[in-house]
């Protein structure tokens, strides 16, 4: 058993599901953003099982209201299971036990959307005193990228937050938040992503004030100091309380934020474009669907009219 003074190991990951999904409407009338499929299978679940491959057994979902189909989805169908042994449908019995076999996974309200640092701090008593990780469910990262594995290691090593970042490019820079950075690396090897100290940040800033063209994007590993941040954080931008703004007090107490800059896989499900880019991507990569679908996309592009042009 470890001593108090030895750092434990996270187990522990949130996900906030709580969003209404204002951009996929009208499907998102009836069906929570999150369990929209990506190919054939939630973001969410893809979420889900990054958390657990990393070794995040114990999953909090932060929802709020409408979103009891994101509960059922997680939990058995025994009916359906019964029908599908019936036919003999191994296959799919085990797709359908994936997502309930997958992780321990708990549920809380945030009974009002007030951002995402509101919605973080519904995870303190499930949380208590460890290091916990966030995951954004409008991010998937690619399966053979240990992003979070990585993010894990840092916060072992140096404590305090670790967040990931990408560089957009400063012409994207104003859709995120954006950090500043010290020169050197601290740490990280030839075969990881480079990991910067951050010394300061600011939430969707317009491009000719950013700090810089690397944006924080949805992982974040937390120590549990950051609750007493959000408790004291105002609401910022848009009139929400913005994890961002309280990490950044996290930077000004003298508390060590590291920055994994990821240079992997990644897969935005954000909005409608980048939703259907990522489904075309991951469909691509496919074992099963692959081999036929990648020879028609090609098939169906080549005979895309030319900008301008009429449709045959």
């Amino acid at each position: 058993m470890s001593s108090p003074s030895e750092p434990r190991p996270t187990v522990k990951a949130v996900i906030p599901v709580a969003g209404m999904g204002t951009r996929f409407l009208p499907a998102t009338k009836a069906v929570p953003k999150e369990l929209l499929p990506v190919v054939d299978r939630p973001a969410l679940q893809y979420i889900v099982e990054e958390a657990a491959r990393a070794g995040l057994s114990e999953v909090l979902m932060v929802t709020g209201r409408n979103k009891g189909a994101i509960e059922d989805f997680f939990d058995r169908t025994p009916e359906l299971e019964a029908a599908l042994e019936k036919k003999g449908d191994q296959a799919r019995i085990d797709a359908v036990n994936e997502s309930t076999e997958v992780a321990q996974v708990f549920f809380v309200r945030q009974g009002e959307a007030k951002g995402l640092g509101h919605a973080v701090l519904q995870a303190a008593a499930f949380v208590g005193d460890e290091a916990f990780a966030v995951l954004l469910g409008d991010d998937i990262i690619d399966a053979r990228d240990l992003l979070l594995e990585q993010m894990l290691a840092v916060q072992a090593e140096h404590g305090g937050a670790v967040i990931a970042l990408l560089d957009v490019g400063a012409e994207n820079i104003s859709k995120y938040g954006a950090v500043a950075v010290e020169d050197a690396h601290v740490s990280g090897d030839a075969a990881g992503d480079q990991v910067f100290r951050v010394t300061g940040m600011v939430e969707k800033p317009p491009a000719d004030e950013a700090p810089s063209s690397l944006a924080i994007i949805g992982r974040y590993v937390l120590p549990a100091e950051v609750f007493d941040a959000i408790r004291a954080t105002p609401p910022g931008r848009g009139g929400e309380i913005q994890l961002t703004d309280a990490l950044l007090k996290l930077v000004e107490d003298g508390v060590p934020v590291h920055g994994v800059v990821f240079s992997g896989r990644r897969y935005d499900t954000g909005d409608k474009l980048d939703y259907l880019k990522a489904v075309v991507q991951l469909a691509v990569e496919r074992e099963d669907l692959g081999p036929d679908f990648g020879p028609w996309l090609r098939s169906f592009v080549t005979d895309l009219p030319t900008e301008g042009a009429s449709p045959a």
